[in-house]
């Protein structure tokens, strides 16, 4: 077997920060992790792809998930806790989607989280500001192309053109499962630019998505090299430098 590592996870607590930020006793901690699960479930559901936004309608009577809007490009969704409230950031790469005129979309979704909860929720919007070269938002793109039936092997080859042509330093995207309704399922990989997973300085986003066809589910993970913590100015620079190895190697002393 392949020793794979996550990305995200072998940055967290160097480059990346944790998704959820909050501390409980052994007793409570079961019971807000379900909790985070199930608002992260229900933003991407009610503002994720298609095949999505379908079957959670279809599944609910509720007026207000019927008229729920198109597909507001949400990479993530992070959540802080106090004792008061529950803090909600949902980064996004369509804000006003979310907003909705005069705010009404966000009240609609904070009133249903605080039912599932049963929590006071605030809700920050964070715009995704460079959505090309995101690496879930490209998955879940890909996704969507490939539960409409597109080709995909075309559909990789664009993908990997918009992300480099959006100035990213280089991008990887693998596909598994029945490709082309093959009986079989098999993999199917796709790189352009460099991607230096193994190193800590270099910004690689990672995303994953599924695409649910008709033959079968599709797994589809993007990495995408944003470029260097050194050269993006980023407060988390001095603290990769810090963590490289001299070039200058010591001489080994004699015995």
């Amino acid at each position: 077997m392949g020793q794979k590592v996550n990305p995200t996870g072998f940055r967290i607590g160097v480059m990346e920060d944790w998704r959820s930020r909050w501390y409980a006793s052994k007793q409570e901690f079961k019971d807000l992790l379900g909790e985070d699960f199930k608002i992260r479930k229900y933003i991407k559901q009610y503002y994720g792809n298609i095949h999505n936004r379908e079957k959670f309608r279809g599944r609910d009577k509720d007026k207000d998930k019927k008229d729920a809007p198109v597909n507001a490009g949400i990479p993530k969704v992070e959540i802080e806790r106090t004792r008061d409230a529950v803090k909600v950031i949902v980064h996004t790469a369509r804000p006003g989607i979310i907003i909705g005129r005069k705010g009404e979309q966000v009240e609609k979704l904070q009133e249903k989280l605080q039912q599932l909860t049963g929590r006071r929720i605030e809700i920050k919007i964070e715009e995704v500001t460079r959505a090309e070269i995101n690496a879930q938002l490209i998955s879940e793109d890909i996704a969507e192309q490939l539960q409409k039936r597109g080709s995909f092997r075309r559909t990789i080859k664009r993908a990997i053109d918009n992300t480099m042509g959006a100035g990213a330093k280089g991008v990887k995207v693998l596909l598994s499962g029945r490709l082309g309704g093959a009986e079989m399922s098999r993999s199917e990989k796709a790189a352009s630019g460099s991607i230096p997973l193994s190193t800590l300085r270099a910004k690689i986003d990672y995303g994953f998505a599924e695409a649910k066809t008709a033959q079968g589910h599709i797994g589809i993970k993007v990495w995408v090299n944003q470029g260097d913590y050194l050269e993006r100015d980023d407060s988390n620079a001095n603290d990769a430098q810090a963590g490289q190895v001299s070039k200058n190697a010591k001489r080994p002393r004699k015995r």
